[in-house]
């Protein structure tokens, strides 16, 4: 039953909150040491260097401890076992993916119940009856090895697959017959992000992966991403290299290709603002990879179909546009447009199925469909269920259909498979859902940031709350790299709705929602710009009399996390309690660790004297001041994380344990998980638990009968 947010009930949880907050014993003592770094004649002081390294033994010591405080803490919070019994209920819900189609093989994944992992299933044909192909559950028994990514060959009759342990992401790459189910003698290490093209025959595919570990200077195992060509049944040690140009470390190398085996592509990312593109013609290989597209300040992004290369690029367009290349005159003075760029939306892709291009726009970050003929004539628009989120698209260019999975923040992910030529859909698979939604409403706002920039925001909430400045509300944002915030379905925040709160998420600069210039106005010297977006979020949601500060909870993970860290840190009074997880929060030394050197690009690096100014400006770690009253902050991460090192969580909860005169400091590492990628749902629910409780806590928000 929803809780009734009334003064009395307040009364009584504000004194259950004081009375907790009166039991807790303080945070496990962490030393400091005396290391100063001078940087560019600033002298940087870091008392909590030594918790960068994980492996020590007093490292491992402290984060038991700091495990054991916050489980001691969380553990006997009121409600607990009614929120686990709901999030398990919640979390259980389903989901399945578009298919890749093969042949007449249909390859998707699904997730049902109580799996810790999603599974590879099979159709033949359309209406096939659905069968397992691969099933990452039966291989652990704690549900820690996941399925990172899967190629099948153009015929459906192999599939090339990778496998990883613990959330690191390191994928074993793996080869299954799929008539006969068993796996092939091949097995190819450091396939991280591996991209896989089989030639026609099946006899062998070219593929990315990463160097051994000591074939390359300590920390350099994490880059030089390289491509190979592998011969079925043959050693992958003697693969020869395909890629002969020198690439920088930090470039990310992706391979394409076509069905016919005639054209492999080649894309080389140079962060998220930048990439090249290059094709090979295999009949003619003393040519090698020829530039498509080189050394422009724009991205370029490629799939061949027909006799055409389509690439989608904002080359002149920071809204992107598609073109076509002849793969015979690839230069750009022969290039074609089909799609002009269009000034109202952003185009995410254009897929060449069944002849005709399937264009999927982001119009104020929600989804559109449109059919166009191969020359960019405008066909018909293909109806959708209602403003949300198209979150994969999938076809080939012989088939007269595609398909495409679909979601918003009250409607479960659905299937749809569409008629190219008449642009009529219908339902191909679905999950249920034990939830009310039509209960809660949708609905999209804009509020001015501090430069006087409009930032829409989506508000998801019960229908019949009053606008009363009393609403418990999660305020939640990214605002980074590209990514954009759209209507999705998270089914754990039903827990929240359900229960009277409100959910908001802003769009901020620094994400895709409105092209280009909007990615650029929040990275490198700009990215003040995130943090300004979010904090005049939530003052919008205040002045908007939909909550206050002290009903204020704020959530965020990876850059995310960073942007929690600003946050607090730069508006305390704001907030009443921050989960901040798997962060980035010291940014003077965040590019010394793991493959943190990627993201130079979007953040900049203090070793650069320009750029030191901008980063230590925001650098959460470096502007925690002594004895501020800091809101709560329960710092999540995970100790094989192979992108975020958890030096950044273990530093920052050190640090505010010791300064902040606030809400209390927590930190929960999670063992045998990494990023997020793979993480079991078993884990998902117990994490899920402990910030539940910790946000219903701290907000005097307690979703059960007193």
């Amino acid at each position: 039953m929803p809780l009734n947010c009334s003064s009395a009930r307040s009364s009584v949880s504000t004194r259950r909150r004081s009375e907790l907050m009166q039991t807790i014993a303080k945070p496990p003592e962490t030393r400091t040491d005396t290391t100063v770094d001078d940087l560019h004649g600033r002298q940087i002081a870091d008392p909590y260097r030594w918790l960068e390294d994980g492996a020590s033994a007093e490292t491992v010591a402290w984060t038991e401890a700091q495990n054991a405080y916050t489980r001691s803490v969380l553990g006997v919070l009121p409600g607990r076992a009614d929120i686990h019994r709901r999030l398990s209920e919640l979390l259980s819900i389903g989901w399945v993916s578009a298919p890749r189609v093969r042949g007449q093989r249909h390859f998707y994944l699904r997730r049902e119940g109580d799996q810790n992992q999603p599974v590879l299933c099979l159709r033949d044909g359309v209406e096939g009856v659905e069968r397992v192909l691969l099933d990452p559950n039966t291989a652990s028994a704690q549900g820690v090895v996941a399925l990172d990514w899967w190629y099948p060959s153009w015929d459906g009759g192999l599939l090339a697959y990778g496998y990883s342990t613990n959330g690191d992401e390191w994928s074993t790459l793996y080869v299954l017959d799929v008539d006969t189910g068993k796996l092939l003698p091949d097995r190819i290490e450091r396939t991280r992000y591996a991209s896989v093209v089989w030639l026609p025959d099946r006899s062998g595919f070219y593929y990315t992966r990463y160097p051994r570990v000591g074939d390359v200077q300590a920390g350099d195992e994490n880059y030089f991403r390289k491509a190979f060509f592998h011969r079925l049944e043959s050693d992958p040690s003697a693969d020869p290299e395909i890629w002969v140009t020198e690439l920088a470390k930090e470039d990310m190398l992706s391979l394409g290709g076509s069905p016919e085996g005639r054209y492999l592509l080649a894309s080389v990312f140079k962060g998220w603002d930048r990439s090249s593109l290059y094709l090979c013609d295999l009949l003619r290989p003393e040519r090698g990879f020829v530039p498509v597209a080189e050394g422009h300040d724009a991205t370029f992004e490629g799939t061949i179909a027909g006799n055409s290369v389509y690439v989608r690029t904002n080359l002149n367009a920071p809204r992107y546009r598609l073109i076509r290349v002849d793969p015979q005159n690839p230069s750009q003075e022969n290039w074609q447009e089909v799609l002009p760029e269009d000034p109202e939306a952003v185009l995410q892709w254009a897929l060449p199925a069944g002849g005709n291009l399937l264009a999927w726009h982001l119009r104020h970050a929600t989804s559109s469909l449109s059919v166009f003929g191969e020359e960019g004539t405008y066909r018909s628009s293909v109806d959708l269920p209602t403003l949300g989120s198209i979150t994969a698209l999938s076809g080939q260019w012989e088939d007269s259909h595609a398909f495409y999975t679909f979601e918003s923040f009250a409607l479960p992910p659905a299937v749809y498979r569409l008629d190219v030529q008449n642009g009529n859909t219908q339902q191909w698979a679905q999950v249920s859902a034990p939830v009310q939604t039509d209960d809660f409403v949708v609905e999209q706002t804009w509020y001015v940031s501090r430069d006087g920039t409009r930032i829409s925001m989506f508000l998801v909430q019960r229908k019949d709350l009053p606008r009363d400045g009393r609403r418990p509300t999660l305020l939640s944002g990214y605002g980074g790299f590209n990514v954009s915030l759209t209507p999705s379905f998270i089914s754990s925040i039903f827990l929240w709705l359900e229960h009277g709160g409100v959910y908001a998420v802003p769009n901020l600069r620094g994400g895709g929602e409105y092209g280009e210039e909007w990615h650029r106005a929040g990275m490198l010297d700009r990215k003040q710009n995130v943090f300004d977006d979010f904090v005049a979020a939530a003052e919008h949601l205040i002045s908007e009399g939909y909550t206050s500060p002290e009903r204020l909870t704020i959530s965020g993970g990876s850059n995310g996390g960073l942007l929690m860290g600003a946050a607090f840190t730069q508006r305390p009074d704001l907030f009443r309690a921050v989960t901040c997880g798997v962060p980035l929060l010291d940014m003077l030394r965040y590019h010394r660790f793991l493959i943190a050197r990627l993201w130079i690009p979007e953040y900049g690096s203090a070793d650069d004297p320009d750029q030191f100014p901008f980063i230590y400006d925001y650098s959460p770690y470096h502007h925690v001041k002594e004895g501020m009253a800091y809101p709560a902050v329960l710092f999540h991460t995970a100790a094989s994380d192979g992108r975020v090192d958890p030096m950044h969580a273990r530093k920052m909860a050190a640090l505010l344990q010791t300064r902040s005169h606030g809400g209390p400091v927590l930190l929960r590492v999670e063992l045998q998980a990494g990023h997020g990628v793979g993480k079991p749902l078993a884990k998902t629910i117990e994490e899920q638990t402990d910030l539940w409780s910790f946000r219903f806590w701290q907000l005097d928000f307690y979703p059960y009968r007193a």
